[in-house]
C-alpha cells in the first residue's frame, strides 16, 4: 500500500488516491451503522430516549464531516503541485483523522461562502469536464480536483458538521415542582473532537434547575454554563471532578447524572496499528473490504447519590451533590464514575473469529454486530 509517513510520528499520511478513497469509504459505513447501534442500547435500557435523539445528531454530523473530508482529498495524490494535501490520521491510538484536520476544516467553513463565489458552478465544471474527454480525450484532473473542492465548500457551507468544539444545548426534560419554587429538568449536552486521544467525545449531563429564569433562557447564567462546560472537556479529567467542579460553581443547577461517550478508537487491520485482541482478530479474520473494522465504544456514568445542605453566607444553605463512585474493588476512586461500560461495534466475519478467541478482556464487553443491510445483533 503506497503510503508515506513520519517514522517518528504515531501519525500518518495517506499519499494515495485509492488508499484515501477506501478509508473514507470505510467511515461512511461506520457512520451509517452508529445511530442504529444507539438505538438498540435504547431498546435495551442503557441510554433513554431522549439521549438517544441527541447522540443520533452528533453520530450524523459525525458523517458530514467524514463526507466534507473525502470530498477534499479525492483527489490526493492526483493533482501536481499544491493540490488538495493529504489526510493525516492517527493510525496508533484513534484511527481517526488528527485533530488539526479538524482545525482546519472549522478555518476553512469560516471562508466557505467566499470561496464558492469565486468557483465555477457544479453544471459548469460537468459540462467542461465532458468537453475535454470527448474534445481533447484526455483526462480532467484538473477539473475534477475543482469538482472536488467544490463540494468540500459546499458540505461546509451547510453546515450541520462534527466540530473541534460543539458547544452546549439543552433538551427539556419537564418539570420537578412547579409554583413559587419552580424545578426543571434539562439534559444539558455538549461534545468535543478531543486534541490529546482525537477522539470524538459526547457529554450527557441531567440537571435540576432552581434559578428564577430557565437556563437556556438565562443571559447570565447560560454563557457561563457554556463557558464552564468547554473549559472542562478534557479526556484526562475524571466525570466526578467535572460533575462536583460544576455542583460548586452554580448554587441553583443540580447535576444528577453525567455521562461521557468515547467514540472510538477504529481498528482496521489495513491501516491502522494498534496493539491488543482486536489487531490479533481483524488479521486473522482477512475480512473483505468495506468489514475490515471494529469500532469501540466506552460509556463513562456518574450518578448522584443523595444531596446534603451546606451552609451558604450568613444564613443560607445550598444543595450539594454527593456521587456514588464504583463500590468494587476500590475502582470508583479510579475512574471516577459509578460505572463504566465498553462496547464493540463490527463487522459479522471479525465478529465470529472474536467469538472464537474469546480474549479474556472481551468477555464482559457489549458486541454490536452490523450487517451490510443495517441489521444490528447485540451480544453480552
Amino acid at each position: 500500500m503506497p503510503e508515506t509517513s513520519d517514522l517518528t510520528s504515531d501519525h500518518l499520511d495517506l499519499a494515495d488516491t485509492r488508499v484515501t478513497r477506501r478509508y473514507f469509504a470505510k467511515w461512511r459505513a461506520i457512520t451509517g451503522h452508529l445511530a442504529r447501534v444507539a438505538g438498540q442500547m435504547e431498546a435495551e435500557g442503557s441510554l433513554g430516549r431522549d439521549e438517544v435523539a441527541v447522540i443520533a445528531r452528533y453520530v450524523v454530523s459525525l458523517g458530514f464531516t467524514f463526507r466534507a473530508l473525502a470530498n477534499k482529498y479525492h483527489m490526493s495524490g492526483r493533482v501536481e503541485g499544491a493540490g488538495p494535501g493529504q489526510l493525516t490520521f492517527d493510525r496508533e491510538e484513534s484511527g481517526f483523522p488528527i485533530h488539526a484536520e479538524l482545525l482546519q476544516m472549522s478555518a476553512d467553513a469560516a471562508q466557505a461562502i467566499k470561496h464558492l463565489k469565486n468557483m465555477p458552478s457544479v453544471a459548469r465544471l460537468k459540462d467542461e469536464m465532458i468537453e475535454e474527454i470527448v474534445g481533447k480525450l484526455t483526462i480532467p484532473t484538473r477539473l475534477q480536483y475543482a469538482m472536488s473542492q467544490r463540494l468540500y465548500y459546499e458540505e461546509l457551507a451547510k453546515g450541520d458538521l462534527f466540530w473541534p468544539q460543539m458547544d452546549p444545548d439543552t433538551v427539556w426534560l419537564g418539570n420537578v415542582a412547579e409554583g413559587r419554587d419552580p424545578r426543571r429538568k434539562y439534559l444539558v449536552h455538549w461534545a468535543v473532537y478531543d486534541s490529546g486521544q482525537n477522539l470524538p467525545t459526547i457529554y450527557l449531563m441531567e440537571v435540576e434547575d432552581t434559578g428564577r429564569t430557565a437556563l437556556p433562557k438565562d443571559e447570565t447564567r447560560w454563557p457561563q454554563v457554556q463557558s464552564h462546560l468547554m473549559a472542562q472537556s478534557m479526556g484526562g479529567l475524571k466525570l466526578v471532578t467535572i460533575a462536583s467542579g460544576f455542583d460548586r460553581d452554580f448554587d441553583d443547577l443540580h447535576p444528577k447524572r453525567l455521562r461521557r461517550i468515547h467514540v472510538g478508537p477504529m481498528y482496521s487491520h489495513a491501516y491502522t496499528r494498534q496493539v491488543g485482541p482486536l489487531r490479533d482478530v481483524l488479521a486473522e479474520a482477512r475480512a473483505p473490504e468495506g468489514e475490515d473494522w471494529a469500532l469501540a465504544w466506552t460509556l463513562e456514568e456518574l450518578e448522584s447519590e443523595r444531596v446534603e445542605r451546606e451552609k451558604s453566607g450568613w444564613f443560607g444553605t445550598v444543595e450539594r451533590e454527593i456521587f456514588a463512585l464504583d463500590p468494587f474493588s476500590g475502582r470508583g476512586a479510579d475512574t471516577g464514575a459509578t460505572r463504566m461500560s465498553r462496547a464493540v461495534i463490527l463487522p459479522q466475519r471479525p465478529f465470529q473469529v472474536l467469538a472464537e478467541k474469546n480474549p479474556p478482556g472481551f468477555r464482559d464487553v457489549r458486541k454490536f454486530v452490523v450487517s451490510p443491510g443495517g441489521q444490528v445483533l447485540s451480544y453480552s
